[in-house]
């Protein structure tokens, strides 16, 4: 006969006045917005390959050899590699955006 364990878990209840509550939420808010900016930011910081940048603007070798020879987007490299960062592919992009009528 197998016997079994009684896990029950006791649940405290606390008693806040409205206005702390409500200072709790802003607070929390607050420290979600940070983290989600904070995470969006990294990604933007972020240096992707020469490879991932060229699929990304949608690009031909050439074209993104070009485009590197003229300096229009900034890269680094480091040996054979070349590296950019994601918010200026974000920046290019964004400056060849052709606004809605």
């Amino acid at each position: 006969m197998m016997m079994r364990e009684n896990t029950t878990q006791m649940q405290t209840m606390v008693v806040l006045p409205q206005s702390e509550l409500e200072a709790l939420k802003g607070e929390l808010h607050e420290i979600k917005s940070l983290f989600l900016n904070s995470k969006e930011e990294a990604f933007r910081n972020r240096w992707v390959e020469s490879e991932e940048a060229r699929k990304q603007l949608g690009i031909c070798q050439r074209t993104w050899q070009a485009m590197r020879d003229n300096r229009i987007i900034p890269f680094s490299q480091f040996g054979r590699k070349i590296y950019v960062k994601q918010a200026d592919i974000d920046a290019f992009l964004e400056s060849k955006l052709i606004p809605a009528q």
